[in-house]
C-alpha cells in the first residue's frame, strides 16, 4: 500500500526546521548555512516558495535573456568543442601534439605562447634568458607560425590564441601564415583573446599603458569585422581572474564589465555593435566550487543580454554569450596528485551543466610541469567521456527549474550586477583598473582564501587533510630552456640576412607613424610588416616608441590574511602556531634591533604574481618586514635592489618553469655584488627532482605549492637566524 508524499506547505516546513535542527550543531538551523566567498547564503533546502518570483526561472533556451544557453538546442545536436590549451617550447613540438590531439579526437587548437612572445620579445633579447620556450611555445615571426600550422587545414580547423601583450604581431603572423598556406582571411575562425584589461589586473602579460592599449583592441575588433567574419576578435576572459584569486561574484563581474568597455571601444571608434558583437566570446575559469560555478555560468548569459540591449544591439547574436571554459589550474595539488584527475572532471561536469561552447580540462600534472603526453591524454579523455557514454548532452539545461540552482542563478546575478553598478560610478572599468582598485580586491580575495586553506578550514584533499605519508614522484617533463633558445635566435639570424631590409624597415616606419598620428588600422599595417618578415619583437619596439612599456605600481594589501586566518581557525594547534610564530618575529625584532626583512620577488617575464602577493600579505601581517620587486626583473636588477634595501632573505615567486635559469643567476649576482649573506628561497611551481639542483646552487628553503604560508615563514626565520650567528 502506497504511501501519500508529504505536501509541501508552511506547516510541513516548520516541522522540518525543527526535526533538521536537533541534528544540527548546537541545535542552530543557521549551522547548516553555508556562506560563500563571495557573501552568498546558501540554504541546506530550497523550496517552491525560493522561485516563485524569479523573472527568468521559465524561460526557454536560444531565446532572450539565454540563461539556458545560446543555442535552441544545445548539445542534443552539437557537443561542446574539445581543446587542448598546449604550447610546447618549439613550433614543431607543439604542431606534433596538436596534430596528435587532433587524430584523437580533439576538435580544435588552442596555442599556449611562452612569456617572452606574450611580453613582446624576440627570443635573443637578453631580459628573456630564462623565458624563451617556457610556459608555451616560442613564436618570433611568420616562419614559427607556419611551422606551427604545418598540415592543420586552417580552413577546417579553429585556432585560439591565448595572446594580449603583442597581439597584432601573434595575429598578423597567423593571417599571413594562413594566407601562405592558401587560406583567404575570411576562411578563419578561431579566436584571439586580445583582453587587455584583464592583464592590467591578474596575469600582467601587458606591454603599452591602458589607453594604447584599447587603441589596439579597438582597430583588432574593426578590422575582424570587415575581413574576418568567422573569428571571434576578442575572448572577454575570467579564466585569469579566478586564477589570481577572484571569487566567482567578482569574476563574473569584472569580465562582463570589461566586456562592456570593450564594446564603449569599438562604437567610439566608429563601428556599428551589431557588426562586430555577434563575434564577442568570453572565457570563464571553473573551480571546485560546483554550484556557483554552473550559476556563475547561466547568470553570466542573463547579465550580458541585459548590457547588450542597453546598447541597443538588434542581432539576437549580439545579445547572446558565448563562452570557453577551461578546468582551474589553481586548483591541481602537487600532492597527491592523481587526486587531480577527479577535481578536473568535477570542474569538466561543472562547465558542461553550465553551458559551455568550448572546453579545455588541465592535466594532473599541471601544478608541476607542463604536461606529459600520458597526462595530456587522459584529460582529453575525459571530456569525450562526458560527451560520449554519459548522456549527459541528451538534455538541455537540466538544472533548469531547480529551486536551488535557479535562486542561486538570481544571487549570483545580483551580487555581480551590484558589482558592475560600483565600476560604473568610477568611470568604468580601465578607470576602476588603472587605479589599482580591482586588482586589490582580487588580491583581498586570494589572501583570505589561502589564509582559510593554511588555517583548514578550507579542506584541499591530500594537502591540508589526508595526507600521504610518502609522495611518488611521477614523470614531468622537462625543457631545455637553452636548447630551446639556442633554435630560435638561429632561425632569427636566417630570416634577418634573408629579407628585404629595406622594406621592413619602411613597413615598421609606416607602424610608429600610424601609432603617433592615431590614423590608419595597427592590425592591417602590422600584417604587411609581418608578410615582409618583420618579427615579433620588432613591430612591438616600433609601437613601443610612441606607445612606451607599461610599468605597473606594486602594490599589496595588508591586514586581509590575519584576519581571515584569525576567523577562519577552527584548530587550536593552528593557532598556537601563529601565534608562537608572531611572538618568535617580535622577539628577533628585539634582539636585532629591527625585524626580519625579506624582498619577494619576480624575475623574467613571468607576471603571474597570486602567490608572491599572498606571500608578501601573509609574512607582513606576522611581522617581517617585507619588500616587493617589480615584475620582470632581471636577476642584476633584483640583487641590486635587495642590496639597496638591505633586506636578510629573497624570496622568488616561481610559476613559469624558469626557476632552474634565473635562481642559480640571483643567486650568483649576489656573491658578484658582495652580498651572499642575502639568503634566498624559492616558491612556486618547481618539480621535485629539480630541488636537488636549487639546493646545490645555495637554496636555503624551496616551499611548493600547498605548502602553509605560516611554516615557510618559520623556516625563512630560522634560515635568517643562522646567516647572522
Amino acid at each position: 500500500m502506497s504511501q501519500k508524499p508529504t505536501e509541501f506547505n508552511a506547516s510541513n516546513l516548520q516541522a522540518w526546521a525543527k526535526a533538521a535542527a536537533k541534528s544540527a550543531p548546537g541545535g542552530d538551523l543557521n549551522a547548516l548555512n553555508w556562506m560563500t566567498p563571495d557573501g552568498i547564503r546558501v540554504k541546506p533546502l530550497y523550496t517552491a516558495e525560493d522561485t516563485q518570483y524569479l523573472p527568468y526561472a521559465n524561460t526557454l533556451p536560444g531565446f532572450e535573456p539565454f540563461l539556458r544557453g545560446p543555442q535552441a538546442t544545445m548539445y542534443a545536436v552539437r557537443p561542446w568543442t574539445i581543446r587542448q590549451y598546449a604550447g610546447f617550447s618549439t613550433a614543431e613540438e607543439s604542431n606534433a601534439f596538436y596534430r596528435k590531439a587532433l587524430a584523437a579526437g580533439g576538435q580544435g587548437v588552442s596555442v599556449a605562447f611562452d612569456l617572452a612572445t606574450h611580453r613582446g620579445y624576440d627570443s635573443d633579447h637578453p631580459r628573456v634568458t630564462g623565458d624563451v620556450g617556457k610556459a608555451g611555445v616560442a613564436i618570433d615571426s611568420v616562419e614559427d607560425m607556419k611551422i606551427l600550422f604545418n598540415e592543420i587545414p586552417l580552413d577546417k580547423v579553429s585556432v585560439s590564441m591565448t595572446m594580449n601583450g603583442a597581439v597584432l604581431p601573434v595575429l598578423a603572423g597567423y593571417v599571413v601564415a594562413a594566407e601562405e598556406q592558401g587560406v583567404s582571411q575570411d576562411k578563419l575562425s578561431g579566436t584571439i583573446q586580445n583582453d587587455i584589461l584583464k592583464e592590467f589586473m591578474v596575469r600582467n602579460t601587458y606591454i603599452y599603458p591602458p589607453a594604447p592599449s584599447m587603441k589596439i583592441i579597438g582597430d583588432i575588433i574593426g578590422y575582424t569585422a570587415q575581413h574576418m567574419p568567422k573569428f571571434n576578435s576578442i575572448s572577454i576572459s575570467g579564466y585569469h581572474m579566478q586564477e589570481a584569486g577572484a571569487n566567482q561574484a567578482l569574476e563574473l563581474a569584472f569580465t562582463l564589465a570589461d566586456g562592456q568597455e570593450y564594446v564603449k571601444t569599438a562604437i567610439a571608434s566608429g563601428l556599428d555593435v551589431d557588426a562586430f558583437a555577434p563575434r564577442l566570446s568570453f572565457f570563464w575559469a571553473v573551480g571546485m566550487n560546483f554550484y556557483l560555478e554552473i550559476a556563475k555560468m547561466r547568470a553570466a548569459r542573463l547579465l550580458w543580454c541585459r548590457i547588450m540591449k542597453g546598447f541597443d544591439a538588434q542581432n539576437p547574436k549580439s545579445l547572446m554569450l558565448r563562452t570557453h571554459s577551461q578546468t582551474s589550474g589553481w586548483s591541481l595539488t602537487e600532492q597527491d596528485p592523481y587526486n587531480n584527475v577527479v577535481r578536473t572532471t568535477i570542474e569538466a561536469m561543472a562547465a558542461v551543466f553550465g553551458g559551455t561552447q568550448s572546453l579545455h580540462t588541465n592535466s594532473f600534472d599541471e601544478a608541476i610541469a607542463l604536461p606529459t603526453e600520458f597526462s595530456a591524454r587522459i584529460a582529453r579523455n575525459t571530456q569525450l567521456i562526458i560527451q560520449e557514454e554519459t548522456h549527459i548532452t541528451n538534455v538541455i539545461d537540466p538544472w533548469a527549474g531547480s529551486y536551488m540552482m535557479e535562486s542561486l542563478t538570481q544571487e549570483m546575478a545580483d551580487k555581480a550586477w551590484a558589482i558592475i553598478e560600483e565600476v560604473e560610478t568610477m568611470g568604468g572599468m580601465t578607470k576602476a583598473v588603472d587605479s589599482g582598485w580591482a586588482k586589490l580586491k582580487i588580491e583581498a580575495a586570494a589572501a583570505e582564501k589561502q589564509a582559510r586553506i593554511d588555517s583548514g578550514k578550507d579542506v584541499i584533499v591530500g594537502v591540508n587533510k589526508y595526507k600521504l605519508a610518502k609522495e611518488d614522484p611521477i614523470d614531468t617533463l622537462d625543457i631545455d630552456n637553452v636548447r630551446v633558445r639556442d633554435g630560435q635566435i638561429e632561425r632569427l639570424k636566417h630570416i634577418k640576412a634573408t629579407r628585404d631590409s629595406a622594406r621592413v624597415q619602411a613597413a615598421l616606419d609606416a607602424l610608429t607613424a600610424a601609432a603617433e598620428s592615431g590614423q590608419g588600422n595597427l592590425l592591417d599595417l602590422t600584417i604587411q610588416a609581418m608578410r615582409l618578415r618583420a618579427t615579433v619583437g620588432e613591430v612591438s619596439d616600433a609601437l613601443e616608441k610612441v606607445f612606451g612599456r607599461h610599468r605597473a605600481d606594486t602594490q599589496k594589501v595588508t591586514g586581509v590574511y590575519a584576519a581571515a586566518y584569525d576567523s577562519a581557525s577552527t584548530e587550536g594547534d593552528t593557532m598556537a602556531y601563529w601565534n608562537a610564530l608572531k611572538a618568535e618575529i617580535a622577539a628577533f625584532a628585539d634582539q636585532q634591533g629591527r625585524r626580519p626583512r625579506v624582498m619577494i620577488a619576480k624575475l623574467g617575464q613571468d607576471g603571474h604574481d597570486r602567490g608572491a602577493k599572498v606571500v608578501a600579505t601573509a609574512y607582513a601581517d606576522l611581522g617581517f618586514d617585507v619588500d616587493m620587486g617589480p615584475l620582470f626583473q632581471t636577476p642584476e636588477e633584483c640583487a641590486r635592489q635587495a642590496i639597496e634595501n638591505d633586506v636578510h632573505a629573497v624570496g622568488v615567486s616561481t610559476l613559469a618553469a624558469g626557476h632552474k635559469t634565473l635562481v642559480p643567476a640571483i643567486i650568483a649576482e649576489l656573491k658578484k655584488q658582495g652580498a651572499d649573506d642575502i639568503i634566498v628561497f624559492v616558491g612556486g611551481v618547481i618539480p621535485r627532482q629539480d630541488y636537488a639542483l636549487l639546493y646545490e646552487q645555495g637554496v636555503k628553503g624551496i616551499y611548493g605549492p600547498g605548502t602553509p604560508i605560516p611554516v615557510s615563514a618559520k623556516d625563512v626565520l630560522e634560515q635568517i637566524k643562522k646567516a647572522l650567528a
